[in-house]
């Protein structure tokens, strides 16, 4: 079974990168439709439908231990880190969806078997906490049958390095914008996934990752003339809240 779910995995990365396509992840889901939120259950499925490479979503994790979808470090003034999750589960999203448990979203993701899931651990304002969320997702993840689907990012760089320590073969890419990529790839990372601002400072950074057999993704790239920009300069993937957009113009080429 491990050699199974490992020879799945380099399968899934091989075939993201066979024909040198970007691929476009929609941001927090495809939300920006009417009827709709960001990091909501429906966001999820909109970009399912529109057969977006993958989604990015946002993970945080309550003082009880729940793992929860949501950006922000507080949902109507409520701390979600220092919060009982009794205290949030009511809470609604714009769409008037209740705020989603992690375990709602991977439930929903194990059903859309060609979305690949790009999950962000949220930078914790405890370490333990962050750990704990660590715990929390790979359960989940490994639960719900979604693990050669599923790949990792974080500003926090404490998580990056525990993720790339506790699952060798998973693939996991920083946000932070302030290392290169040789320093990237010296911690074990399998990528980077930068702001537009840091490959503006720091353009050599695309080809230099490249060479160094690491993906590369922006964000967030919503603009028609940007999304042409990085797709001719070859970034694997674009990060953006406009996808369908974004995949008419990568479809265009």
């Amino acid at each position: 079974m491990k050699r199974f779910l490992l020879v799945s995995v380099f399968l899934l990365v091989f075939l993201a990168f066979v024909d040198g396509q970007t691929r476009i992840v929609a941001h927090r889901g495809y939300w920006t439709v009417a009827g709709c939120a960001e990091n909501s259950l429906a966001s999820l499925q909109n970009a399912a439908d529109i057969e977006a490479w993958g989604a990015e979503f946002d993970v945080w994790i309550t003082a009880d231990g729940k793992a929860v979808v949501h950006h922000d470090a507080a949902m109507d003034g409520i701390n979600i880190e220092s919060a009982r999750y009794k205290v949030l589960k009511d809470k609604r999203l714009k769409n008037g969806e209740c705020l989603p448990t992690l375990k709602e979203y991977l439930k929903l993701g194990s059903k859309l078997k060609n979305l690949r899931l790009v999950l962000e651990i949220k930078p914790h304002k405890e370490r333990v906490n962050e750990e704990r969320c660590i715990d929390e997702v790979l359960r989940l993840v490994n639960k719900y049958g979604v693990a050669a689907r599923t790949e990792y990012i974080s500003f926090s760089m404490y998580v990056c390095k525990e993720l790339v320590k506790r699952v060798p073969n998973v693939r996991v890419s920083y946000l932070g914008g302030d290392i290169s990529p040789m320093e990237a790839k010296a911690r074990g990372l399998t990528g980077i996934d930068y702001s537009q601002s840091a490959f503006s400072k720091h353009p050599e950074w695309i080809s230099e990752a490249k060479r160094l057999r690491l993906s590369v993704n922006v964000w967030t790239v919503n603009k028609p003339e940007s999304i042409r920009h990085f797709m001719n300069e070859g970034v694997d993937f674009i990060t953006t809240n406009e996808p369908v957009k974004a995949m008419e113009i990568v479809g265009g080429r």
